[in-house]
């Protein structure tokens, strides 16, 4: 089969592999969709230590399943399926109080197992015993199938905030997750959306969502904003999907008291260290939390949300490539056009 496979750092190849067979209690998936992620475009810019090559990549993907192994319940050829595909252990002390995405031991598909960018790829038993596979509505289309991973991420973030109806929240960073995050956090309720943006085409792509207020840091005072938007008290929630310090430390400012501030976009190894008034956060009561990947249940929301005619799943995919279009994807990342780039095999 094609499959597209990390090698090294600056060395990702499609490559001619052998097809996986299904193991008595493994299932094997035909992909129909795989999207790339932002992580698989720093792999292949810097590499990823997690990463064991050569690795079949990718994580984002949706397919049917063609073969079920004999020991396999409650699966069955014929059905679509998605993944939470981060693979917990399923018996550390997270794992055992339901957090499995902050498992010890965390196993992502395209890390530690081979990913969705190929024709086929097997779903190890793990996976299947401790509930990382989701049946998947087949009314989506596989583009938008694809996104579940991605969306549930931001299902975890916005519930971790408790986002409810009427709150204003600011997101910060209209990257594809920072747009994900403010349409999630918009069809749980929240009144008016603030989406802070330093890239001006990546702020124009975001006119079309319908957000209230897009606003350009470098060229408006952000703080400012947010004030005139509340009256003065501050947003509900502030969501930091922008992989940088001076947002995080600014974030604590734009909430009100016992707001809650989000940190969802993490920072360099050697480069996460931010200074934070801890008066704002003392006297104001203010929530300082953060999000890291998502559970099955999250990715059960997300596909509610994406069969939902309210939310722009249409929109987040931006480009449709084929599997060996591979290297055409990352440069398009690279340059920061795309929302989401989708390889069809």
């Amino acid at each position: 089969m094609k499959a597209v496979r990390y090698h090294a750092p600056n060395d990702i190849r499609v490559e001619n592999i052998e097809q996986p067979r299904c193991g008595t209690d493994e299932v094997l998936v035909k992909v129909e969709a795989c999207a790339i992620c932002g992580s698989d475009l720093k792999a292949f810019i810097s590499g990823n230590p997690r990463i064991k090559p050569p690795r079949v990549m990718g994580h984002e993907f949706v397919g049917t399943i063609v073969a079920t192994g004999q020991d396999v319940s409650g699966f069955q050829t014929g059905e679509r399926i998605v993944m939470a595909t981060s693979i917990s252990c399923g018996a550390c002390l997270y794992c055992l109080k339901g957090w499995s995405n902050l498992c010890r031991e965390l196993a992502p598909m395209g890390f530690a197992y081979d990913g969705g960018m190929a024709e086929y790829v097997l779903i190890p038993s793990l996976a299947i015993q401790n509930g990382h596979v989701v049946k998947a509505p087949a009314k989506l289309s596989a583009e938008t199938a694809a996104l579940a991973e991605p969306v549930s991420c931001a299902v975890n973030a916005v519930e971790n905030c408790r986002v409810a109806e009427g709150d204003v929240v600011v997101v910060i960073g209209a990257g594809p997750l920072g747009i994900m995050n403010a349409c999630v956090a918009k069809a749980y309720g929240a009144s008016r959306i603030i989406l802070s943006e330093i890239n001006p085409d990546r702020l124009k792509q975001c006119e079309t969502f319908g957000f209230d207020r897009l606003v350009n840091p470098a060229k408006e005072n952000l703080h400012q904003v947010v004030m005139d938007e509340t009256n003065g008290y501050g947003a509900d929630v502030a969501i930091v999907a922008a992989p940088a310090a001076p947002p995080q430390q600014e974030a604590l400012s734009l909430v009100r008291k016992r707001g809650t501030v989000m940190l969802f976009a993490s920072l360099p190894v050697g480069k996460s260290d931010v200074s934070i008034d801890s008066r704002l956060v003392h006297y104001n009561e203010i929530n300082l939390t953060g999000s890291s990947d998502s559970t099955s249940q999250h990715v059960i929301k997300a596909l509610e949300l994406l069969s939902s005619n309210h939310f722009p799943a249409e929109k987040l995919v931006t480009h449709r490539l084929p599997l060996g279009d591979i290297h055409q994807g990352l440069e398009l990342m690279k340059r920061g056009e795309p929302l989401r780039v989708v390889l069809i095999p």
